[in-house]
């Protein structure tokens, strides 16, 4: 597409350009002595002023390639009382008379703008889910004035992807890149309408690949964002993010606040692959064992209680009816590998989930208690949302409570009665009545009305089994306690000191 040469070497050139036009300045004689000339041969510096040239063209290139198949996106949606879940994450205007903050006290309609490019001549386009959220109209203008409505074809809230479509022909169309080749260090370059300044275009360069857990949906973390240091503003959302052919390597996202120098896109490869399924008219399906995990090392309050393992992924939760749950996996134990795949760390770990099929069996070798077994799990279906029962109240007039001062628990004897009325998972064991704030078992995690069902491995029934098996555990090791929340089974770790 663009004229060819190599932009690292361009930039080389310049760096010696530079610094010859440094010294130039340095070794300059006072203005008595105008008889002196300048260090730099002329033909030097009319090579650098050759590269200077043809990087400056290079770049203005790309935005002339790219810009007319970007369009900016307006919508319009009814006042909400509460911001969105991404207000505090994704781009989103400042405000102001034109674009009022969402507020109880103000349910005006709410007009934002974002980004978007076109991938079929027929009027397909990739943005970001959250620019279309809840629109209720949708209006496109491309970089030629004309002006389209838009209707959304299909979303994918966990990735932040949408696909909407205009009624046009013979559009102009982005080329995609390949997001597994890009390297950091390349030239990036963003265009979109910060602000609402249409067509604003930066550059910068790759400063990091396969970023993690910017933003989780129900503890499920899929993309591994390209990260670039392009100057990327409110307003670019669901723009592309290019390299130095003209090519879209990624869709912008996602800011780490203004000015900072840090943005973040989703690489190309997936939303195409995600974007030409909603195209097709596919619902977007994913893998799921139902299990939160944490990568081996990461807290080190618990490290002492793994010795025998050194590398792998905890199970700290596993979700009611989870696939996961209907296995013979426990909190606590360490996955090392899926199927024939070593995994040690919790994305590579959700990475070798996301290859399988739902419905599909997969072999998780595990470490529990210094043994290492096989346990098979069948995937089943990512749920749209994963969400926890809300807590009911202890009613008064139950058993008596008892206090455990060191640690910050508060713990009664669970009742069948209970266990009924607050639709608990089990109904053996002890549940929390009151966690002290700023204690070793808020530190730790643990809510009202978990139920402890376990302390080191062993079954605990009632609170004086309980004590009696705290009195046994040494907390400076750690004592572990296996819980039930609302059907979720996870686990704590108290230790004295709180660490």
């Amino acid at each position: 597409m663009l004229s060819k040469f190599e932009p690292m070497r361009l930039l080389s050139i310049l760096a010696s350009f530079t610094a010859l036009g440094t010294m130039s300045i340095l070794a300059a004689p006072p203005p008595a002595q105008p008889e002196a000339t300048s260090t730099v041969p002329a033909a030097s510096a009319e090579q650098g002023k050759d590269v200077v040239h043809q990087l400056n063209n290079a770049f203005a290139k790309v935005f002339e390639v790219v810009a007319p198949s970007v369009v900016i996106i307006e919508i319009s949606k009814k006042g909400e009382s509460e911001g969105s879940a991404f207000d505090d994450l994704f781009f989103q205007g400042p405000p102001d008379e034109n674009n009022p903050r969402r507020s109880p006290r103000n349910p005006q309609p709410i007009q934002s703008e974002g980004s978007g490019f076109i991938v079929r001549t027929d009027g397909y386009i990739f943005t970001n889910f959250h620019v279309v959220e809840a629109a209720d109209k949708i209006t496109v203008k491309l970089k030629d004035g004309r002006e389209f409505s838009a209707k959304v074809i299909g979303t994918d809230e966990k990735t932040d992807i949408a696909v909407i479509k205009i009624d046009a022909k013979d559009l102009p169309v982005v080329q995609l890149g390949d997001s597994d080749a890009v390297r950091v260090g390349q030239f990036a370059f963003a265009i979109g309408a910060p602000f609402k300044l249409d067509y604003t275009f930066t550059y910068g360069v790759v400063s990091g690949k396969g970023r993690s857990k910017l933003i989780a949906t129900g503890g499920y973390s899929i993309s591994d964002y390209l990260q670039t240091d392009a100057s990327i503003n409110p307003g670019n959302s669901g723009g592309p993010l290019c390299d130095i052919d003209g090519k879209v390597i990624g869709m912008n996202t996602l800011i780490n606040g203004l000015n900072r120098g840090l943005g973040f896109a989703i690489p190309i490869n997936m939303a195409k692959e995600i974007g030409t399924e909603l195209i097709a008219g596919h619902k977007i399906v994913r893998p799921w064992l139902g299990i939160r995990i944490e990568t081996l090392g990461d807290d080190p309050s618990v490290r002492d209680l793994f010795k025998g393992v050194d590398k792998g992924v905890i199970v700290r939760t596993i979700e009611a009816d989870a696939p996961a749950y209907k296995s013979d996996l426990r909190p606590f134990d360490v996955i090392t590998h899926v199927d024939a795949a070593a995994v040690t760390t919790d994305s590579q770990l959700q990475h070798e989930i996301l290859k399988k099929k739902v419905g599909q069996k997969v072999e998780l070798t595990v470490w529990r208690k210094g043994q290492t077994m096989k346990i098979p799990v069948t995937t089943g279906e990512l749920p749209s949302e994963i969400s926890r029962a809300s807590n009911e109240p202890i009613q008064p007039g139950q058993p008596k409570q008892e206090e455990l001062g060191k640690f910050g628990l508060q713990v009664q004897d669970l009742s069948k009665e209970m266990a009924e009325r607050l639709k608990l998972g089990v109904q053996q064991g002890i549940i929390v009545t009151d966690v002290a704030d700023n204690s070793i078992a808020a530190a730790q995690g643990i809510e009202h009305e978990d139920v402890i069902t376990e302390v080191d491995g062993k079954p605990v029934t009632n609170v004086r089994s309980f004590r009696e098996a705290l009195n046994k555990a040494d907390p400076k090791r750690g004592v572990l306690l296996y819980l039930d929340r609302k059907g979720n089974k996870t686990f704590a770790v108290l230790k004295a000191g709180g660490g």
